[in-house]
């Protein structure tokens, strides 16, 4: 195995850099580059110099042994004045030791799952926390992170294995008078199991948006306030206001955090019927956003809704520039009034949408819960049959095992490995 190295840290300057190596020589870099190898867990100051005995920085060095460490390994880090210079000094240094190299982009973390310290998901979460721009998203990537998933489906997995024991004991028993009749403990099992499969399948989508983030279209006739909204919405001049209708002819997208969730905001072209051709397709392109976005704000000033627009059940209606008809409700991107109630609104749609406890964020995690479930459903429907076909329900219970352990990266998980490791950055 070689040793790794790599800035752990970001790009650029800083008050402190951090340069991580993972290996088997890892202590012997230390050795290297101080002189000595610092005591296992113990942030030691010391003078960072090579073989050349050419003073890099001095440098707090704190050294993990393996087990350990993140990744399972010996692992060093040197927390250096980040200065650019002593960063590219220190990996120019380091580099020419026979025995390092650079490490590719989510090694660190890769080696850390192939030692047993993470599962496939805790890896998803990581990733997924790294990337977090609001409180929702970090608090659900923290969920994973911490294991959840992976708890989860070792409960399920033990419920099936169980499951699989009565059926091969009445099996090996056979030819022998078995007292007891195992289908109703089995039939529970399996039905607990499938039901709580489904459930966790079913939050996906949600959890899989939040992740990604939400989009909500803003619709209504030309010169309702859409463009006057999201520019109030983002705090800035995002897109162009005018009495002239037809203004805004392509979808304008603004993302920010809402409450704690990512939202991007799509102001879009006003709908009416028009000649213009350009227009139209702007009036088209709008309707095809609203139609794909997570939800629709639709303004109106007379309450009517514009041809082409289907709003759905929890999609916001609400009267616009109500700055016009002092001591009406409704709302106003000019003067703000109604814009809190509208961000509650929304946000209240988003949550409601939300499965709290969901620890399954990815359409990885769907696919295999459901085919284990599928399996599940097929296995009920066999069992009902009598013992004659158990051992066909328990062919059909071990591929329901096999799919939750591809949920955590116990098999068949090689083909997505390079995938997920590619969007981590250098260093992680």
């Amino acid at each position: 195995m070689e040793t790794i190295f790599a800035r752990a840290s970001a790009q650029g300057k800083a008050g402190v850099s951090l340069i991580r190596l993972s290996g088997p020589h890892a202590f012997a870099c230390a050795e290297r580059m101080v002189g000595f190898i610092p005591k296992p867990r113990v942030a030691t100051l010391a003078e960072l110099t090579g073989e050349d005995k050419q003073i890099i920085d001095q440098a707090i060095v704190v050294c993990f042994n393996a087990p350990h460490s993140f990744t399972g390994e010996d692992v060093v880090e040197f927390h250096v004045h980040g200065s650019t210079a002593i960063v590219n000094k220190l990996l120019k240094k380091i580099s020419k030791i026979e025995f390092t190299r650079i490490a590719d982009p989510g090694e660190f973390t890769r080696r850390a799952m192939e030692n047993g310290k993470m599962d496939l998901s805790q890896v998803e979460g990581l990733a997924d926390l790294i990337d977090a721009e609001t409180e929702a998203q970090r608090i659900q990537a923290q969920r994973v992170l911490s294991g959840e998933l992976g708890k989860r489906a070792e409960r399920w997995r033990s419920w099936l294995i169980r499951a699989s024991a009565l059926l091969e004991a009445t099996l090996d028993f056979a030819d022998e008078d078995v007292p007891v009749d195992v289908t109703p403990e089995v039939r529970s099992l399996l039905s607990k199991t499938g039901h709580e499969l489904d459930r966790e399948a079913a939050g996906v989508t949600s959890a899989e948006r939040l992740r990604e983030g939400f989009e909500v279209a803003i619709l209504g006739a030309p010169n309702v306030g859409k463009s006057t909204l999201l520019n109030a919405l983002a705090g800035r001049e995002a897109a162009i206001t005018s009495d002239i209708a037809g203004t805004t002819r392509d979808v304008i997208e603004v993302r920010m955090d809402l409450s704690g969730f990512p939202v991007t905001f799509l102001d879009t072209a006003g709908l009416r019927d028009t000649a213009d051709a350009i227009e139209k397709i702007g009036i088209d392109r709008a309707l095809a956003r609203a139609e794909s976005a997570d939800m629709i704000v639709l303004l109106s000033q007379d309450g009517t809704v514009p041809s082409g627009a289907a709003l759905r059940t929890d999609d916001i209606v609400m009267k616009s520039k109500c700055d016009l008809d002092p001591g009406s409700e409704g709302i106003s991107g000019l003067t703000g009034a109604g814009i809190d109630e509208l961000v509650s609104k929304i946000t209240d749609v988003l949550a409601g949408r939300m499965m709290k406890d969901n620890a399954a964020t990815r359409e990885r995690h769907q696919i295999a819960l459901l085919k284990s479930s599928n399996h599940l459903s097929t296995a009920i429907g066999i069992l009902e049959r009598g013992p004659d076909y158990y051992e066909l329900v328990a062919e059909e219970l071990r591929s329901a095992i096999s799919a939750l352990d591809s949920l955590i990266g116990r098999v068949d998980v090689e083909m997505v490995l390079d995938e997920i490791f590619s969007s981590f950055c250098l260093g992680k």
